[in-house]
């Protein structure tokens, strides 16, 4: 089996195990905040953050920019880095803010608000593309630590550019299908391949003979 079809099969055998999947409903703030906060850590950890953001006043990117930095790094705390990760909020959400806010953002081309992201320190692929699938609905697939892992469960270990364009061929140029097909993906990561690794009861290994 190519790879090509590893990847259709283990997208068919996602979708008849969690369906109509909902991940990451928030406001595209919230959503362009949590991206950045959510690197090298654990989701649970990006919620007591973003909950801390907001009731400091300042979950927005107008409220990131205003706020004091040590109220932003105390309430990013959980996360780890957090004076790292305040100094790249601030630079993100001066940025938006310069551009004209999230709205004159999210009425880019998928492109050029890539390319807008990517020119802030602190941004790599992986934080530009969850901001473009998730706080503007645009047809960029995440690839990410859960991607990799459940890919190389089928023996695809291609690099990142390239297994993201075997996604894009898989899937339709849909923002919504690209963010249910990573959700798939991260569910299935975090149900079988933490820690304590479930690799005995995992249901894709064969899909690649």
């Amino acid at each position: 089996m190519d790879i090509d079809a590893r990847i259709q099969a283990l997208l068919h055998e996602l979708k008849e195990r969690y369906g109509a999947i909902s991940w990451w409903e928030a406001p595209p703030e919230e959503v362009l905040i949590g991206a950045v906060l959510t690197q090298q850590t654990r989701w649970e950890q990006v919620e007591r953050a973003i909950a801390n953001l907001k009731e400091a006043g300042c979950c927005s990117v107008t409220g990131i920019v205003r706020a004091e930095r040590e109220t932003v790094e105390t309430a990013v705390r959980p996360t780890g880095f957090y004076r790292v990760k305040t100094e790249r909020l601030k630079a993100l959400c001066r940025r938006v803010e310069g551009l004209g806010g999230i709205e004159a953002l999210a009425a880019m081309p998928t492109a050029r608000v890539r390319e807008e992201l990517l020119a802030v320190r602190g941004v790599g692929e992986e934080t530009a593309d969850s901001i473009l699938c998730y706080a503007f609905g645009r047809p960029a697939f995440v690839i990410d630590a859960y991607t990799r892992r459940v890919c190389r469960c089928l023996g695809v270990t291609v690099s990142d550019p390239e297994l993201r364009r075997i996604f894009e061929r898989a899937l339709p140029a849909d923002g919504e299908a690209y963010a249910r097909a990573h959700a798939w993906i991260v569910e299935y990561a975090k149900e079988f391949c933490r820690t304590e690794n479930r690799c005995e009861r995992c249901r894709i290994r064969n899909l690649s003979e």
